[in-house]
């Protein structure tokens, strides 16, 4: 049986005054190395799982955030398509009018075949406006939905618009009798002038949408970051009152084991007698 090692009352106390000392200084290190006051439930259980379900939440909004940028990327393109629709409406509107100015069934004819490859054109763009899958412009478009929060509760739903030439879309027909009489050109010109104002229309509708979105994600992007710095409020620690921490255990460190030497002293005073 091994005896048990008696300590002098004066050393365990500066013994268990350094030990204390030194858990404080591993402590104070790992804040300054992480950077975090509370690294874990035993650090502050509260301010942990706090700051946690604050983090969770700004993650889930992080992928709604990005959803949403992806929704304006959507109408972005729309936009751009309808804009792109109307140059070529008024294109054709300008063969229309150059059709009305003259008497010349040949030139009429000539200019009914560049209406129709116009008429063409767009139908062709209407099926390359589209973003991520979604196209708002074709023939039967899409419905874009865009969730704002984690729970689905709000959302919006931006109806596609039919942007081509067929009678459900712009409703532009090719040129009848290749715009032979005068009646002819007329209707055709009519079926443009509705189509601009229908055009001009569906981009205002598209575009204030798209405003929504762009609030909607300007909304979330702060919010994510009122979170991550509530999150930090509860967990982050202050750098410079650590390194004030750490310098002054060092000196309560290096004191104490100037204590538990003089503490010491005695007990070797002792031994001396029986030197």
């Amino acid at each position: 049986m091994v005896d048990k090692i008696h300590l002098t009352s004066a050393v365990r106390t500066n013994l268990l005054s350094l030990q204390q000392t030194d858990r404080l200084v591993v402590q104070t290190q790992d804040r300054l190395s992480t950077g975090l006051r509370v690294n874990g439930a035993q650090d502050d259980a509260s301010a942990f799982f706090s700051a946690r379900a604050l983090t969770f939440r700004a993650d889930d909004l992080s992928a709604i955030k990005e959803n949403i940028d992806l929704g304006v990327s959507t109408l972005t393109a729309a936009l751009n398509g309808i804009d792109a629709i109307t140059e070529l409406v008024e294109q054709a509107k300008g063969l229309v009018n150059n059709a009305k100015a003259t008497g010349n069934t040949t030139e009429r004819s000539t200019l009914a075949k560049q209406f129709n490859d116009i008429l063409s054109q767009i139908d062709t763009l209407t099926t390359d406006a589209s973003f991520n899958g979604t196209n708002l412009l074709k023939t039967t478009p899409d419905n874009l939905v865009v969730d704002f929060n984690e729970s689905g509760s709000a959302s919006i739903t931006v109806t596609g618009l039919d942007s081509t030439t067929a009678a459900a879309g712009l409703n532009i027909a090719n040129a009848a009798n290749n715009f032979g009489a005068l009646a002819n050109v007329n209707v055709a010109l009519t079926a443009i002038n509705a189509a601009l104002t229908e055009l001009r229309t569906n981009a205002s509708t598209i575009g204030s949408n798209n405003s929504v979105l762009k609030s909607r994600m300007n909304f979330t992007d702060d919010l994510i970051n009122t979170l991550e710095d509530g999150a930090g409020k509860l967990t982050l620690a202050d750098l410079n009152e650590e390194s004030a921490n750490l310098l002054a255990l060092q000196t309560r460190q290096q004191l104490g084991l100037n204590s538990l030497a003089l503490a010491s002293q005695s007990e070797r005073a002792v031994l001396a007698l029986f030197g």
